[in-house]
C-alpha cells in the first residue's frame, strides 16, 4: 500500500498535546466528556470497535480507543471554536475504514442483518420475544439476542454487506507529530 491523507476535526488542545509529547491517543475522560450522560452507551460501542476488527493487533499497549479519520476533507465538519482540522499522511494499512451507516447502528444497539430476509427473521424473533434491539443488549435478560446482535456488528467490516450508503470513514489507534502535514484553526468572519 503506501502513505495517503486523512483529516480529523478534534478540539485544539490535541494540537497542543501532539506539539509537547508528539503523540496523541484518546482517553476514555475525552469520550465521556465529548457525550457527557450518553457516555456509556457509546462506550459500550467504543469498546466494541476498539476490540474487534482488521486492526485490533497493532492497537498499543497504552491505547484504549481510536481516533477518527476521514478520507475526504470537505466531508468533516467546519472547526467549532475550540476545534482545529489536522491533515495526516499515515500508512494506508495503519486505517481501518469503517462504514457511517453501519456504525450509526451499533451505536444504536442494532442488529447488522446479512440481507433484507435476515432483516425480516431477525424483526420476527425480537417480535417473538416482546423486545427490541436496545432492550436485547442493555439487559440481562437476553443473552442470546444480545450475542446475535453483538456478533452481527462484525459486519461492520464486512463490504459484502450493504447496509445504507457507502460513505466511510477510518479509525487510527494515535496520532503523531510526525504524521501532521497541516493543521486548520478555525477562522473568524
Amino acid at each position: 500500500m503506501g502513505k495517503i491523507k486523512v483529516w480529523t476535526r478534534q478540539h485544539k488542545n490535541v494540537a497542543e498535546v501532539l506539539k509537547e509529547t508528539g503523540r496523541y491517543i484518546t482517553k476514555e475522560e475525552y469520550i465521556r466528556m465529548e457525550n457527557q450522560e450518553h457516555s456509556d452507551i457509546i462506550l459500550f460501542a467504543y469498546k466494541w470497535l476498539s476490540s474487534n476488527g482488521p486492526n485490533v493487533g497493532k492497537r498499543p499497549a497504552d491505547v484504549s480507543y481510536p481516533v477518527w479519520v476521514a478520507f475526504e476533507s470537505d466531508s468533516l465538519m467546519l472547526p467549532g471554536e475550540n476545534d482545529v482540522i489536522i491533515e495526516l499522511e499515515v500508512e494506508e494499512d495503519d486505517i481501518t475504514p469503517v462504514n457511517v451507516t453501519k456504525w450509526g447502528m451499533i451505536l444504536n444497539y442494532a442488529y447488522i442483518p446479512l440481507d433484507e430476509r435476515d432483516a425480516k427473521r431477525h424483526r420476527e424473533l425480537m417480535d417473538m420475544y416482546g423486545t427490541n434491539d436496545v432492550e436485547a443488549v442493555m439487559s440481562r435478560f437476553y443473552p442470546e439476542l444480545k450475542r446475535e446482535i453483538t456478533d452481527s456488528w462484525m459486519r461492520l467490516y464486512d463490504d459484502s454487506v450493504v447496509v445504507g450508503n457507502d460513505l466511510k470513514y477510518g479509525t487510527i489507534w494515535e496520532l503523531r507529530e510526525e504524521w501532521v502535514r497541516d493543521i486548520i484553526y478555525r477562522t473568524e468572519g
